[in-house]
């Protein structure tokens, strides 16, 4: 409250509102005025009066100073945030204008409303035990637990996460590969400082995960798109266009987003590629857990011999995205380099919900919730294709919907960004298949995510969807 007081006066001295030698209410009746403590007014008085902005003499009470500083203190500031502004403008900044320039909120970016991609379904959560859980760990907090971890991680979550996926993805690790990161971001991040230099080149998908360019380009990393059809990454116009290039990030499970699985040939000739060029492989395994048509399809990194495939995971699409907690498997010999990036970047992760997700896991709750999300998933989406196919029908082309909790609507004739800004204001959240691309070429349509779309309000949804089409801009 004192400071209040006290910019409010050093505005209006600032501003002429009180001029010099004007008279000042006395502390006692400025407190009385306001009703509050007059100390508090005595400490904001003090520090104008220690300042020059205030003076006080017996006999005259408090007056504004007739001397006054050469800057006000609001003015001050206001100036000094414009030279600021100048000062920052005018030094040299990292190179990476186009990078800050691109990471923009576009209206799709929001992450709510119907159709959001990679959004789970937050009321499906087992919250009653989860909160068990939570309670049990704070309950018993040791003197141990409150100190800095393993920058690999907790030692049982390591094992837990090895031991699913040796079962469920045919991963080869063991736990002492497992690193427990912040997302699958942050694997990301930490391989491609521990792997590459700047200015290496990286295969990326075309389209692909937009949110991984940004890495590379933080990171100074060249991308060189590479385009995808129905078995996946073209291997060989990777070749063609940069046989040299320092690795490749893939997602081979679930092709972000046209939703395509790689065939075992481009496996095959992928692994192939990354051994004769010496070359890495980050393969991420974003949402392999759900498959409706198929069984699961193993991981590119069973059948890798050459210990050249960094394996990444997340838990967002599996319990919800504000644990910020991932996984990568790493291979044996590279473990103690991934060890010392991490610990240079953060030390390490906190260990509290580490320790809750490890209980979550060993008790079977995390292979219960994946069986029920995956039956769920199935009608949502069975439930989405229906109501599209009958209000827009032939028009449609559908890729991705044997699996995961997207697929990909292509249209011809549209703009898709025009669409999905109108089709923002009324609540839905449509991502551009534009905007998936690097290239200028792209296919126009929609990213539709169905898992937290609820099953009452999908036709509402679609509805609004076909109103939007109603209005589209032709390329």
């Amino acid at each position: 409250m004192h400071r209040q007081i006290y910019d409010e006066y050093c505005q209006a001295i600032a501003t002429g509102t009180l001029r010099p030698g004007q008279q000042v209410p006395s502390t006692r009746g400025l407190a009385a005025e306001l009703g509050i403590s007059r100390i508090t007014v005595l400490n904001a008085y003090a520090q104008l009066l220690a300042e020059g902005y205030l003076q006080s003499r017996i006999g005259t009470g408090t007056t504004v100073s007739l001397a006054l500083p050469d800057q006000s203190l609001p003015s001050g500031r206001r100036r000094r945030g414009d030279m600021s502004a100048r000062r920052c403008a005018a030094m040299a900044l990292a190179k990476r204008g186009p990078l800050f320039n691109s990471i923009e909120s576009p209206p799709w970016a929001r992450k709510s409303g119907a159709f959001a991609v990679g959004q789970v379904a937050f009321e499906q959560f087992p919250f009653p035990v989860w909160n068990s859980l939570v309670t049990r760990h704070c309950r018993n907090i040791r003197s141990r637990d409150l100190d800095y971890g393993d920058p690999m991680g907790l030692q049982a979550l390591r094992e837990a996460i090895a031991t699913y996926l040796r079962t469920a993805r045919g991963v080869h690790c063991e736990s002492k590969q497992i690193m427990v990161v912040g997302g699958s971001q942050q694997a990301l991040d930490i391989s491609v400082r521990a792997l590459l230099n700047p200015n290496d080149r990286v295969w990326v998908e075309e389209p692909g995960y937009r949110f991984v360019r940004r890495i590379f380009a933080l990171n100074r990393i060249h991308m060189v798109p590479v385009p995808v059809d129905d078995e996946g990454l073209n291997v060989a116009q990777g070749i063609k266009r940069c046989w040299k290039a320092r690795a490749a990030f893939v997602t081979p499970s679930h092709q972000y987003p046209l939703g395509f699985t790689m065939s075992a040939s481009r496996r095959l000739q992928l692994l192939e590629w990354a051994e004769r060029a010496r070359a890495w492989i980050l393969e991420d395994d974003y949402d392999s857990e759900y498959r409706y048509e198929n069984m699961p399809i193993a991981s590119l990194q069973g059948l890798d011999q050459n210990a050249s495939i960094i394996y990444i995971g997340t838990l967002s699409k599996v319990l919800f995205p504000s644990l910020r907690l991932g996984y990568m498997v790493i291979p044996s010999e590279l473990v103690e380099r991934f060890r010392r990036v991490r610990f240079a970047m953060d030390i390490g992760p906190p260990n509290f919900y580490q320790a809750v997700l490890a209980d979550f896991i060993l008790e079977g709750h995390f292979a219960r919730h994946i069986r029920r999300m995956r039956m769920l998933y199935r009608e949502r989406r069975n439930l989405l294709l229906a109501n599209l196919y009958s209000r827009i029908g032939a028009r449609l082309k559908v890729t991705g919907e044997q699996a995961g909790m997207h697929f990909c609507v292509m249209l011809d004739g549209i703009c898709d960004q025009e669409v999905a800004k109108r089709a923002a204001a009324a609540n839905l959240c449509l991502v551009p298949l534009s905007s998936s691309y690097i290239g200028k070429r792209s296919q126009h349509g929609f990213i539709l995510g169905f898992a937290s779309t609820a099953a009452d309000t999908m036709p509402d949804a679609v509805k609004k969807l076909q109103s939007a089409l109603q209005f589209k801009i032709k390329i």
